[in-house]
């Protein structure tokens, strides 16, 4: 490996396993660059006893603390009723499924709708068990929570090892705080949860050239979500830059292969229409529609891939800023590309910007780097970049610090946010209504909190079924076209079935289906 050797001066590095001809002086500008090429990609410090083994006391404790405050604002949002989207819900009927030893089946999607024929995450079933313990959307939450607080662990004791005991501990503390990880926590469940930990565990053990374990961790993410194998792929091209020529190649061939398989033969499978749903998601939606061609879905991503720029360029440039811009040092940074590139091609705004979920597969990756980064500036033989290394772990903390101001965690010292407030309590009198059992057709108002022990579908995903009951929330959501009379609106939404006003108030509206007459409790 490239590290500095035992007894070798600061500032010096090794050359020891460079060929002779990678050890030469530039002779040209082709020679120059691969020269620059070498440097910036050096290989992590192999794993020995002369790294030093700081206590592992403090990444525990800051682990728990960490899980604390993700798990308060979980259920702060949770008591208030703020339901952001129907993931929970979702997540929910999918792990009922597996926990009882049956499909994950999703009837929000759709009667009978396979999960697996939505988004490939065969790795939910991990849950399970715990779910079976603790039924309701609440477990969830807290499964979520102690995860992300879990993939504080291996980034912050790896950072400890390479980059000194308070330095490790400041970049575990950044990472702890992030602003991706802060979005998650604050949307309720989601599969990504999963590919925290996963991700964690494999770099950390990438940063100490434990290859192996490393390309185990990283392969798990194809069981997370079809797009991960993007990754799995862009850290085989770090392994290949490292040298780690073999395992790099085949991390890369697993990684696109495994896509291809989930997209075009395991996704379409289990889809009630033979088909991978969210090709129209890249690029403009209604040409995609209308074209029906994946190739025309491509060819619209294309053209507006930095379109609206203001908003992606945020987006990078609050990704680099944690790492006071040193993820860049390190070839580990490549693994966010490909996560960038389907994101800013997609046709739904929310994929764009720094709030929701969808940067928390990121966290672990520029913090990472940023490991990787500092010990490589600490190596160098600029005294600025070593002056730099000594003081970026503080900086990340403070931007960190800073950052959460503005982020979900800042609510934590808002009084507001632990008021229940009307909202939760009109909740509570519009759920009355609706008995266990009962079958319910519902928008994002009541979703999570009566997916736990009814059958709930999406108001308008399959208008073959006949509800017992529709729910609506009109205060969110409707805008001016919000219905007035439920029952009509039932009716209108499901032919031949009479529905009478069961519920109006605080903006819940609930309809109850009379003909044909259901047997009520």
């Amino acid at each position: 490996m490239m590290g500095r050797m035992r007894g070798q001066p600061a500032g010096e590095t090794s050359d020891v396993g460079v060929p002779a001809h990678a050890r030469a002086e530039p002779d040209g500008p082709r020679q120059a660059l691969a020269d620059v090429l070498r440097r910036w990609a050096r290989t992590p410090l192999p794993r020995d006893r002369t790294v030093s083994q700081p206590s592992r006391w403090p990444v525990a404790i800051l682990a728990v603390v960490a899980f604390g405050a993700y798990l308060l604002l979980s259920l702060t949002r949770w008591w208030r009723a703020e339901n952001p989207s129907w993931d929970l819900a979702i997540f929910e009927q999918a792990i009922r499924g597996y926990a009882h030893l049956g499909a994950p089946i999703v009837d929000i999607k759709g009667p009978g709708y396979h999960q697996l024929g939505d988004h490939f995450s065969p790795l939910l079933a991990l849950v399970a068990p715990v779910y079976r313990l603790f039924p309701g959307p609440v477990t969830l939450l807290v499964v979520q929570c102690a995860l992300v607080a879990v993939s504080v662990v291996p980034l912050a004791l790896v950072a400890r090892r390479i980059l000194g005991a308070w330095a490790g501990f400041g970049v575990g503390v950044a990472y702890a705080f992030s602003w991706g990880l802060q979005s998650a926590v604050d949307v309720q469940f989601h599969e990504y949860a999963l590919a925290a930990p996963i991700l964690a565990f494999g770099l950390a053990a990438a940063l100490e050239a434990r290859w192996r374990t490393a390309c185990v961790w990283i392969l798990l993410l194809l069981g997370v979500k079809e797009d991960l194998g993007l990754s799995v792929a862009a850290f085989g091209v770090v392994l290949w830059l490292w040298g780690v020529r073999r395992a790099g190649t085949a991390m890369v061939a697993a990684g696109a292969l495994g896509m291809a398989f989930v997209l075009f033969v395991a996704v379409p499978f289990f889809n009630p229409h033979g088909r991978y749903d969210y090709w129209g998601k890249l690029g403009d939606d209604d040409a995609a529609a209308g074209s029906g061609s994946l190739l025309a879905s491509v060819g619209d991503a294309l053209v507006g891939i930095v379109q609206p720029a203001d908003v992606k360029l945020q987006t990078i440039v609050m990704l680099l800023v944690v790492t006071a811009f040193v993820a860049v040092r390190s070839p580990l940074v490549l693994m966010l590309v490909p996560t960038l590139l389907w994101r800013f091609a997609g046709s739904n705004h929310y994929y764009w910007g720094t709030t929701w979920h969808y940067s928390i597969i990121l966290m672990p990756v520029v913090f990472a780097a940023l490991i990787d980064g500092l010990r490589l500036l600490r190596a160098s033989r600029h005294d600025w970049a070593r002056s730099a290394a000594r003081a970026v772990p503080a900086v990340a903390v403070v931007v960190a610090a800073a950052l959460t101001t503005q982020y979900p965690l800042g609510d934590l010292a808002r009084p507001e946010t632990y008021v229940v407030g009307a909202r939760a309590a009109g909740a509570e009198r519009a759920l009355a209504v609706i008995p266990p059992g009962a079958s319910v057709a519902t928008d994002t108002g009541l979703i999570v909190q009566l997916a736990k022990d009814r059958t709930v579908y999406w108001v308008t995903t399959d208008l073959t079924v006949r509800p017992d009951y529709v729910a609506i929330y009109t205060t969110r959501g409707w805008g001016p076209d919000a219905p007035t009379d439920v029952a009509r609106y039932a009716e209108q939404l499901f032919p031949g079935t009479d529905y009478t006003t069961a519920h109006d108030a605080d903006g819940f509206l609930i309809a109850r289906r009379t003909h044909p007459a259901i047997q009520l409790p």
